[in-house]
């Protein structure tokens, strides 16, 4: 018992739970805000174009995310028919939620390097796993939910590539498909490729951000 809620791991658990409060309202409200700025005012109307993490907590999805390092929040609401072009409409506002993570993701970077070297290293631990946990939460949700299948956003990216009838065939069976996509996750199935392109993501945002190192002298 002590090895499941000792204190360093239930330190662990309130840093990542911190990082949650900002990670998955920036990615809701990117969509709500995104749609918003394409005609659709659904999301908006709904209270979602706001980064209060109550307004977009889904329990289980939160829970799963703090644990787990992966999860999901409650649906933002979409009328496609309020797009000028439903399907780049959906896709476009779907394309928000994973971007706004991984913009978020590297500016953490940014934040990460320049209070470590500022510090000569010595800054508090807590400063330190909180950045880490939005560099690395904020690129773990964005590269999950590119995954193209409902009812995670690259879904709706797909949906570009898809027939409309295909698409809409496969939908109606989300839940089950997600349910699958959870069950993969845990058993550790998809742990491969999606550390493939969750390190990809981290090497490119390590590499991309040496202005700070060059800035501090370290290049």
């Amino acid at each position: 018992m002590g090895g499941l809620l000792g204190i360093g791991v239930l330190y662990d658990y309130a840093v990542r739970a911190l990082a949650v409060l900002i990670v998955i309202p920036f990615h809701e409200a990117a969509h709500a805000l995104v749609s918003w700025w394409l005609g659709d005012p659904t999301a908006k109307n709904a209270g979602r174009l706001s980064l209060n993490p109550m307004r977009h907590f889904d329990p289980l999805g939160t829970l799963c995310m703090v644990l787990g390092g992966v999860g999901w929040a409650r649906p933002v609401g979409i009328d496609p028919r309020r797009f000028r072009n439903p399907k780049i409409g959906m896709a476009v506002s779907a394309a928000a939620g994973p971007l706004s993570n991984f913009l978020l993701g590297f500016v953490s970077t940014i934040i990460y390097k320049v209070v470590w070297y500022a510090s000569a290293g010595q800054a508090p631990d807590l400063v330190m796993d909180f950045l880490w946990y939005m560099i690395s939460m904020n690129i773990s949700l964005g590269v999950f939910n590119l995954i193209p299948v409902p009812p995670f956003d690259g879904s709706r990216i797909a949906l570009l590539f898809l027939p409309r009838n295909l698409y809409f065939r496969v939908m109606r069976y989300e839940r089950y498909i997600m349910a699958a996509v959870l069950i993969l996750v845990l058993i550790g199935a998809l742990n491969g490729p999606l550390s493939f392109f969750v390190n990809a993501v981290y090497r490119a945002f390590f590499n991309a951000t040496e202005f700070v190192e060059a800035a501090f002298g370290l290049l």
